[in-house]
């Protein structure tokens, strides 16, 4: 089944509303996932239109705070498992956002039913290259980064 949104544009159910969106993020182009969490009735809440429209308009500077969170947590990851000290091929020594935009990849945008947060709240999804099985997750409510872990903390 198929809607045109006023806000989201032409959706596709599946479970959960999406379409594939092309995005520049830190100056490359990706074509990812939009998914916007609601009912076979294609009704959404206006805080999920406030959320989304909110986050694209403040766009440019998003993608710029939410890298450093990524890197922490993955410096934070890499010391939870010991690979600061023994080698791990998969978890090199990553130290600036330069270095991590070469091990990540932009591949969904989550907008999730309101209320299991205060705020506006935009969930990333990214693959990256030290756990491709669960890849990295954000959170962010009100346009701030909330929360970094795996991918299933932005669903």
């Amino acid at each position: 089944m198929k809607i045109n949104d006023k806000v989201f544009g032409e959706l596709e159910y599946n479970y959960t509303w999406s379409k594939d969106i092309t995005i520049e993020f830190c100056g490359k182009e990706y074509e990812i996932a939009l998914m916007v969490d609601g009912e076979e009735d294609g009704n959404f809440y206006t805080e999920q239109y406030e959320a989304y429209t909110s986050f694209m308009q403040n766009w440019n500077q998003i993608q710029q705070n939410i890298l450093q969170p990524i890197l922490d947590y993955y410096k934070e990851k890499r010391h939870e498992l010991g690979y600061d000290v023994a080698f791990n091929e998969n978890y090199p020594l990553i130290e600036t956002t330069e270095q991590l935009l070469q091990k990540i990849t932009l591949v969904g945008i989550v907008v999730s039913y309101p209320g299991s947060f205060e705020g506006r709240d935009i969930g990333l999804t990214f693959d990256c290259t030290w756990d491709e099985e669960n890849g990295v997750g954000l959170r962010l409510l009100d346009e701030k980064v909330d929360e970094v872990g795996y991918q299933d903390v932005a669903i």
